[in-house]
């Protein structure tokens, strides 16, 4: 049986990647306001009747535009795990490290969109939830790896399940049941120490203070394998 796309799904789908690359152009030179389905119509010379046929609100947009982000995010950090032996441990946690700052300063749009400004009035819906749960099991997928070497200290915090929202600790419970919420702390620490500099970096913020943003990263996620006791 043919399978292949039809000229008119085809046409489609072209449109709604010009739509995604409109809104995400008007996102970086604007900020969120700049996301409006009359204004991306206006870009693409459409009518916005007609866009309402791709996109039935700007938040359906929006999010769509996260959950894209969120999993090409999640599919850079599980391609890079991928590509490494379980037990080289350091380098795993580098890599997922080094994954989320290359990703970022290639994609400060997308970047801006989910772990930016914010949207007033946008609620992200479970599609979005979920994209971006699928971030915070990478880096827990490291914090795992490494957990039996980490210092007991570390190890030996005083974290509840119950500090966390079900929305992540429920996954964290499923994915990696043999785990403490203590593990799930540390890598919500380790995420902070990884989005700090880049944010700042991504937002323009380290351009009259630092002479080399990378060297300054590099040395941060030096200092997350010291925390979790890795040797290399």
């Amino acid at each position: 049986m043919d399978t292949k796309p039809t000229r008119r799904a085809r046409l489609r789908q072209q449109t709604i990647t010009e739509i995604k690359e409109a809104a995400l152009k008007a996102l970086a030179e604007a900020g969120p306001a700049g996301i409006t389905l009359r204004g991306i119509a206006r870009e693409l010379g459409m009518t916005a009747a007609a866009l309402y046929g791709y996109f039935d609100t700007r938040d359906q947009l929006i999010s769509t535009l996260a959950a894209d982000a969120y999993n090409e995010l999640a599919d850079s950090h599980e391609a890079a795990l991928a590509a490494l032996p379980h037990e080289e441990t350091a380098r795993r946690v580098r890599a997922v490290c080094d994954t989320f700052r290359a990703w970022s300063i290639k994609n400060p749009a997308a970047f801006r969109l989910i772990y930016g400004d914010g949207l007033p009035g946008f609620t992200p819906p479970e599609e979005v939830a979920a994209a971006a749960r699928r971030c915070c099991m990478t880096v827990l997928d490291v914090v795992d790896g490494a957990w039996e070497h980490a210092p007991a200290a570390l190890r030996e915090g005083r974290a509840d399940w119950s500090d966390f929202h079900e929305s992540l600790s429920g996954p964290a419970r499923e994915q990696f049941p043999h785990l403490s919420p203590q593990a799930l702390g540390v890598s919500l620490r380790i995420w902070g120490r990884m989005y700090g500099p880049v944010a700042l970096e991504v937002f323009g913020h380290l351009g009259q203070q630092i002479n080399d943003p990378a060297e300054v990263y590099r040395r941060e996620v030096d200092a997350i394998v010291e925390m979790l006791g890795i040797s290399e």
